[in-house]
């Protein structure tokens, strides 16, 4: 069997995990972390990055930040996993679902404003397959309505829009280390903060809501509890192993774009034929090649094709289920209106393997799809 994704190891994973045990500190914020958090902010031009244990506690560290309390409105995307709207209904706010663009299936920046209500108090783009959102827009009419932006950038690790990598434009951006992802951990995440001013909350959120980080760097003769706050704090195994993951990033984004590269080439002609559509890099976009889909005709086609794949020993996945449609969605968020593309291409989406490695068996999950595809 291919899988559909295989973790990959870059070869100081294991050394870094023996040295952080051998320096005494197993706990959080040790000198891998910071190791960790000097490279986002250097990469990204972010004021200041937190590593977390996951993406969804850095979205949820940025709903305590954008201060909502209850029946605030959120503006986001449907078609997105589950933490994007759960960060903020645990604080009482309403997800708002827009719906996406057919060319990106990232928000459709024409429908935000329609959706804005004086209850409306941030935007949350995700930044799907690691392409960018029009955040040109985004940003313009955040400003125009005074509203917070939170970019989800679990899948945009290296990626950029205009230049800006993406996480780092918006008020507040979170990235996802998952094994999944390009860049792994195992789990693991960071938060961005781009807003110099919600920088001291950030660390006192992230550390139990009390001013821990302040007493370490000798600001105050003491710490105690100041703020609501949670252990958001990945320890320092999980920062050993991203740092050697940090250490390699240029090479596994490089590999990962050709291997993407390739799938574009030998789709082509059946996009040309009508029988699928490919993944669209608008101009101005630096993608990463978190994945490689494809959308099909249908549902059935969709199915039919999934099956065919595992019967033939490849796995290929369809993605999110759109949240407006899930019984929590139904119940505390609120669709803007009919969100017809993002019902219409979540039927016919699936994601083809992509993961290290699969260069050698690239050839074959190739010559199987196209021959699925055309029988």
């Amino acid at each position: 069997m291919i899988p559909f994704n295989k973790p990959h190891l870059g070869g100081k994973e294991l050394w870094y995990i023996a040295q952080s045990h051998a320096k005494g500190q197993m706990a959080g914020d040790g000198s891998f972390t910071k190791q960790c958090q000097a490279w986002l902010e250097q990469r990204t031009g972010s004021h200041k990055a937190l590593l977390t244990h996951s993406c969804t506690a850095a979205l949820e560290m940025a709903a305590i930040l954008a201060d909502l309390q209850p029946g605030d409105e959120v503006i986001m995307p449907s078609y997105t996993f589950v933490s994007t709207a759960n960060a903020f209904a645990l604080r009482g706010a309403v997800p708002v679902f827009v719906d996406i663009r057919s060319d990106t299936l990232n928000l459709d920046e024409r429908k935000i404003e329609a959706a804005i209500t004086p209850r409306t108090r941030a935007i949350a783009p995700v930044h799907y397959a690691g392409v960018g959102c029009d955040m040109d827009a985004i940003m313009a009419i955040a400003e125009r309505h005074g509203l917070l932006v939170i970019e989800d950038a679990a899948q945009g690790v290296l990626a950029s829009y205009r230049d800006r990598p993406l996480g780092a434009i918006g008020h507040l951006g979170a990235f996802s280390f998952h094994e999944t992802k390009n860049i792994i951990s195992g789990e693991g995440g960071a938060l961005l903060i781009n807003d110099p001013a919600l920088t001291e909350r950030a660390e006192i959120i992230r550390e139990k809501g009390t001013n821990r980080s302040q007493f370490f760097r000798g600001q105050v003769d003491k710490y105690t509890w100041v703020d609501i706050g949670s252990s958001y704090l990945p320890g320092e195994i999980i920062a050993a192993f991203l740092w050697a993951q940090m250490e390699e990033a240029d090479a596994i984004t490089a590999r990962r774009l050709a291997i993407w590269e390739r799938y574009h080439a030998a789709f082509e002609p059946l996009e040309r034929a009508g029988r699928v559509r490919r993944p669209v890099i608008p101009d101005g976009c630096g993608h990463n090649a978190h994945m490689y889909y494809l959308l099909l005709r249908d549902l059935d086609d969709r199915t039919a094709f999934i099956q065919a794949m595992k019967a033939r020993d490849i796995h290929c996945v369809f993605h999110y289920v759109p949240l407006h449609s899930a019984p929590q969605g139904r119940m505390i968020g609120r669709a803007a209106d009919e969100l017809r593309v993002t019902t219409d291409l979540a039927d016919r989406l699936v994601r083809l393997p992509l993961w290290l490695g699969l260069e050698e068996e690239q050839e074959r999950v190739i010559e199987t799809a196209l021959r699925v595809l055309t029988t």
